[in-house]
């Protein structure tokens, strides 16, 4: 009689759920495990559920391997996917899992990067020096993106300098903008050798765009003799061997930059470009998990990662489903095969001779991977275990603590303890910021200061700021040359832009280089200014003076502003902070009036073509005691003019005379014609209240100067009105005006009436 077959083992209870429930809710629930990042749970459910089925799903088996692959756990995930291939064609999109957790394992191991979930990546290691350590040189005149030596420096609008390649790819704007003059001839002074280099590099990618990479490669050799261990040029290099089709050349330079700078991305990417072209698929591998592993947003090594994987793990072979007749079905499903099952079931380790993974025939394990029970779908997952152990031992290094032992999947311990000891890049691994390491630098550089002399006042550099143009100046300097033109003072290039936008940053690089090798001449500088901003500051003395209109106290007094003196005027008197200057009318013989108003700005607002509309309001009169110019505009040494203060009946009488003034200049107001008090109103605003105390302001009531300066008056009038120290006197001066101006109005009204009766 035949032995009796033996039963299939009871399949795997699912963790936390019952296995009644419906097929769709528990692979619900595996989903949900998966996005709550709990993967071990997740692959359990996948796993008890595959092991219940009739024939295997080929979606479930993705999904397990997607879960094993997060688990930590790659041979099995290995397994998972295997057997998704003998049931259809596995694409490289679907192996995105287990190409990120491939990388993260070799990160953890190799590198000892922070465990993490994969896809996230991790922090670069930093190049700067600690805070408390000098700044080299070299490093004070390195580029900020690509970390070398500045090379063709440009000065974006933000004050930030770097090198002109490096703004290549930006917009367009940027690229527009010339080297900076200044310190490009800095870097030629100083670091002429490295300077060699890096023409010779510019030179050698020009020839590469160029398709010429004979030319390229001699300029790139010439170079390395210079900086033999520079990691730019031998990546240069690799990449012109490549296009060359020498693949040993580019391998060797490739390999040479993974020594010098273990954590640079393109170093490992070049070499697996050199490795595919030699036909080394297991190194190709390894070098894009590398490349991975530093930079996991990378989509496009992602996917080159996918495609190897498939290649290697799953080649084209075992990676196509096929269909198998009856009569193999019944050879394979032997007596020995069932034995081997059963004994897995009762948690017996396999022979190491026997078992299905002795097959010789591919076609034999996917027919009874499709369709033989759980427990045989158990067993078949791990028929290549050990060739993927050994595969996963060539890529990932193993601590020796850890070593990974043939197990079934139901009972593999987990391989995944990525703590064992790898290699840990030096500190000094990090990107290089610039050459002079391999070529030597001075331990100070050579700077005076007719390296940073301003063009326009032939002083030291005050507040640089370069113009596209690339040429640097005194940030005061450069505003009163535009005040009269909108061109560059050297080179004439039109500057209307940077006109409009007032973008005047500070070049941080030069403003640094300052500081740090010419202090003391800086100090000598800045004292200068400063005494010059205290000079300007002064609100009695060289007063400066805008010869204009009239002006009172507490009446407003816009400003357009357009001559190339009053913008400096304006602008000084805002960068001292006084925000004030004074208004008096233009004299015949004297230059200016003998009285006028300080005005405070409250706001400018200024044009593409420098112009501006100042609002300003009056503060309090002045008498000038003596007038001068100063960079074309007028000053003034001035004292200010207070009304007297009276007492007693006099104080009565005044008050008296002030509400009756009052009166009559509203009743004049509201006599006037709609139109002519809209205008009024638009140009100097309400008039303002009756104060209850006519002598609370030194100047008088604010509406007294208010009905001045809307009164039809002519400027001498004004003047004389302006200059009373007499409040009393001022408001008498006010009442008549008031008289004349109304009997006129009447006088004219009645003559209107009389043509109208006639």
């Amino acid at each position: 009689m035949s032995p009796e077959p033996v039963p299939p083992p009871p399949p795997p209870q699912c963790p936390g759920c019952d296995c009644g429930e419906p097929f769709a809710k528990r692979l619900e629930k595996g989903d949900e495990a998966f996005r709550a990042g709990e993967y071990e749970m997740a692959a359990e459910l996948f796993r008890s559920m595959l092991a219940g089925l009739a024939q295997p799903d080929r979606g479930l088996c993705l999904r397990l391997g997607d879960a094993l692959a997060r688990a930590g756990r790659l041979p099995e995930a290995l397994g998972a996917f295997r057997g998704a291939a003998r049931l259809g064609a596995l694409r490289p999109d679907e192996l995105g899992e287990l190409a990120g957790s491939l990388a993260c394992a070799l990160g953890q191991r190799e590198w000892r990067l922070p465990a993490g979930r994969p896809g996230r990546a991790p922090e670069e290691p930093r190049g700067e020096q600690p805070a408390s350590a000098p700044v080299a040189p070299g490093d004070l005149l390195g580029c900020p993106r690509c970390q070398r030596l500045l090379h063709k420096p440009v000065t974006l609008p933000c004050g930030l300098t770097v090198c002109k390649r490096c703004v290549e790819s930006g917009p367009a704007r940027l690229q527009a903008r010339r080297v900076n003059v200044v310190l490009s001839g800095l870097l030629e002074k100083c670091f002429p050798a490295e300077c060699r280099v890096r023409r010779l590099a510019g030179q050698a990618r020009g020839l590469q765009r160029q398709q010429q990479p004979e030319a390229a490669l001699l300029r790139c050799d010439q170079a390395l003799d210079l900086a033999p261990r520079d990691n730019s040029l031998l990546l240069l290099r690799a990449e012109l061997y490549l296009t060359m089709k020498n693949y040993e050349q580019a391998l060797q330079d490739a390999n040479a930059v993974c020594q010098n700078e273990p954590l640079l991305t393109k170093g490992h990417h070049m070499k697996a470009q050199a490795l595919s072209g030699l036909g080394r698929s297991k190194e190709v591998l390894k070098e894009f998990l590398y490349c991975l592993a530093l930079n996991p947003e990378c989509n496009l090594v992602k996917k080159e990662a996918q495609k190897v994987i498939c290649e290697v793990f799953f080649p084209a072979s075992e990676n196509v489903p096929q269909n198998l007749t009856s009569s193999i079905q019944s050879r394979i499903l032997n007596s020995r095969l069932k034995a081997q099952c059963a004994s897995h079931v009762n948690t017996q380790p396999l022979e190491e001779g026997g078992g299905a993974g002795s097959s010789k025939n591919p076609s034999e394990k996917s027919d009874v991977f499709r369709n033989t029970n759980s427990s045989v779908l158990y067993f078949i997952l791990g028929l290549h275990f050990e060739e993927d152990k050994e595969v996963l031992e060539s890529i990932l290094p193993v601590a020796p603590s850890t070593g990974l032992k043939r197990q079934f999947p139901n009972d593999l311990e987990d391989v995944h303890d990525l703590n064992g000891p790898g290699k840990i890049p030096k500190k000094d691994s990090s990107p290089q910021r610039n050459m002079t390491s391999n070529i030597g630098e001075s331990p100070e550089l050579s700077i005076d200061v007719t390296d940073f002399e301003c063009a326009l006042c032939m002083r030291l550099l005050f507040e640089p700021v370069t113009t596209p143009c690339g040429h640097t100046f005194c940030l005061k300097c450069l505003e009163r040359c535009l005040d009269h033109a909108p061109h560059c003072p050297l080179c004439k290039e039109k500057l209307s832009e940077l006109l409009a936008s007032r973008n005047f940053n500070i070049t941080i690089l030069a403003e640094e280089l300052i500081f740090r090798y010419l202090s003391d001449e800086l100090s000598d500088r800045k004292r200068i200014y400063d005494e010059e901003m205290t000079e300007l500051s002064n609100l009695t003395r060289d007063v400066p003076i805008f010869v204009c209109a009239m002006a009172f106290p507490t009446v407003p007094c816009p400003l357009h502003v357009f001559e190339p003196r009053y913008r400096l005027m304006i602008r000084r008197c805002m960068e001292t902070g006084t925000k004030r200057f004074g208004m008096c009318l233009s004299a015949e013989h004297a230059g200016i009036s003998e009285y006028g108003c300080m005005l405070e700005i409250k706001d400018v607002r200024t044009f593409p073509d420098g112009s501006s509309v100042v609002d300003a309001i009056g503060i309090s009169r002045f008498r000038v005691l003596s007038h001068r110019h100063r960079d074309g505009y007028n000053t003034a040494d001035i004292e200010y003019l207070e009304d007297e203060k009276v007492e007693g009946p006099a104080y009565e009488e005044l008050t008296s005379l002030h509400d009756s003034v009052y009166q009559q200049s509203v009743s004049w107001f509201t006599s006037l014609q709609d139109h002519m008090k809209e205008q009024i109103l638009s140009h100097f605003g309400l008039m303002p209240d009756r104060e209850s105390e006519p002598q609370s302001n030194p100047s008088g009531p604010a509406w007294s100067w208010w009905i001045l300066a809307v009164l039809p008056l002519e400027r001498k009038a004004q003047l004389a009105i302006l200059g009373m120290i007499s409040l009393k006197e001022r408001l008498l001066a006010i009442r008549r005006i008031l008289v004349i101006i109304t009997r006129k109005m009447n006088s004219r009204q009645e003559l209107v009436n009389r043509e109208r009766n006639n």
